[in-house]
This record gives C-alpha cells, structure tokens and sequence, in this order.
C-alpha cells in the first residue's frame, strides 16, 4: 500500500516540516493546528524554508509552488476522514497526545495507520488511547530537527504494532527520501537516549567553567564531525522541549539523566533558544545567530 492521502496533527516546527516533506514528495498532505494563525504562520515559515533552499541549490524554483499546493489547512480534524495515514506533532505531553489520538480513533477511515512523532514517550504508553482495533496500526515515526535537511526517521513499534503497519509507514518514510531505521519502543528511543547523555556532560564542562557554549560547539563540530554545535542543537530544537524530554528520560531511568541545574536555570529565564531570540546564543529576527 502506498500512502497517497497524508494528515499531520500540529503545525509547529515539526509538525510544519513533517507536512513539507511529503508534500515534495507528491503527496496530498492536510496540515490541521488549532488556530489559522497558527496555521497561516506554519505556512509563512515553509516559504520561507523553500525559499532558502532554493538559494542553496537543495531545490529548484519550481518545486516552491508546487510543494505549496499540495498541502492544505483546516482547524477541524473532521476534515481528516479520507486520510490513509496520520502523523501527530502536538506538544511532549502524553495528556495532550492522548487526546488528540481519543478525537482521531472517531475520525479515520479503519485502516489508516496512526504514527506519533514523539521524541520520547512511549509508544505502547500512547497507543492506549485508542481502541482496541486501531492499535494494530499505531507506532512511532520519529523525525529530526530540521525535518528537511536530516535524513533519519526512528520507526518504533508498539507492544500490539502489526508488520503492516511498520511496513506501509516505513515505505511512506522511504517514499519522502528518508532513512529509517527500526528501534524497539523504550524510553526516548535510541537516538535520544545518545543525545542527552552528551547533552548533560556538556552541560557539566560548563557549570564547571571548563569551557564555553562557544568552544564546546566548536570541539564537537571539528573534533567529532557533528554537522552543529550541542549548545546550538539545543538552542535550534527549544531549551523547553529539551528539559522536558530530559525530565521524561530521568523518570524512565533514573540519575543517569537528571536534567542539568544550568538548564532548569535558562528555561526559567526564558532563554528558550532560536525561536525566542535567545538561548545559550542570541538571534535576530530571521532566526540567525548574532555574532
């Protein structure tokens, strides 16, 4: 089966993005948030996106209003009755989630497959809100920050995921030029659980004083060939978010990824990274780092 009619739940950074990159890849792609400014920003942002990657050579001109055109917006997840698979990108809460998957189990024709994109939550976990009869097509699509420039995708199963779901889902990934790969469902996946362990040790050199934000991007960039910075990843994928996938991950498993006290200090402060203007860096209005 392939996917032709693709719904995505949350018109966020992820959520927008997500619904960028199948649409370039001549899917019909229903974009729904809860509000049409949200929904009028989200698609402000993708020209925006397509547009610097047309100046980078990524794209051509043509491929803006064509991509463009593929994706509509709607307020009301009614609208996604014909879909053939949904992805949700709302907010890290499983409440949240849960909810939106309780709306969706009335909505969807029977055999769409259901993907979350959490970060870190349990699949297993979030397929209890739904019925008994739609879990077989439920599992995890974990895509990365930014969904258009980077190629993985974490395809997780549930306890009760069928292989056709895992099939038709990873095809759809495959079909939008990404790279899955399968990991079994715990606690903030495979890629996370790499990520925040590097996280709080480069938090510790700072709290230390041993280095700066600034010298640890640079040793990560030039000494390990990171494509950015720790420190600028944070800042790209929100400070909030990251200490909320941090709290998740200590709960599952304990000291080993006890959220950082420099962290829990910015994000009370505000600095919630790029899309605030500050973070562990300054921004100016496009997003760009200030020198």
């Amino acid at each position: 089966m392939s996917i032709e009619k693709l719904g995505v739940v949350g018109a966020g950074m992820m959520g927008s993005e997500i619904a960028l990159v199948f649409a370039m890849a001549g899917k019909s792609v229903l974009l729904a948030d809860t509000s049409e400014e949200g929904l009028n920003a989200a698609v402000k942002k993708l020209s925006e996106v397509l547009d610097s990657g047309i100046a980078r050579g990524f794209w051509a001109e043509e491929d803006k209003p064509l991509a463009l055109s593929r994706i509509t917006t709607t307020t009301n997840l009614e609208d996604f009755s014909d879909r053939e698979m949904v992805i949700e990108a709302v907010f890290e809460d499983v409440a949240i989630k849960s909810e939106v998957f309780a709306k969706l189990d009335k909505i969807l024709p029977s055999a769409c497959i259901i993907a979350s994109n959490t970060s870190s939550i349990s699949i297993t976990v979030l397929s209890a809100s739904l019925s008994d009869d739609r879990q077989a097509d439920f599992l995890g699509l974990h895509f990365f920050s930014p969904v258009h420039r980077m190629k993985l995708v974490e395809v997780i199963s549930a306890m009760d995921t069928s292989q056709r779901a895992t099939e038709v889902a990873t095809e759809a990934c495959i079909d939008a030029g990404k790279v899955p790969i399968q990991v079994k469902d715990v606690v903030g996946f495979a890629v996370n659980r790499m990520l925040f362990a590097l996280w709080n040790e480069a938090l510790r050199l700072v709290e230390e004083g041993a280095c700066t934000p600034e010298d640890i991007d640079i040793g990560c960039k030039l000494g390990l060939g990171h494509p950015v910075g720790p420190f600028e990843l944070m800042d790209l994928t929100s400070n909030t978010l990251n200490l909320q996938v941090g709290e998740i991950l200590q709960e599952a498993y304990g000291e080993r990824f006890l959220p950082r006290p420099i962290l829990k200090q910015i994000v009370a402060a505000g600095r919630a990274g790029r899309k605030t203007g500050r973070g562990w860096y300054r921004y100016d209005e496009k997003g760009r780092q200030k020198k």
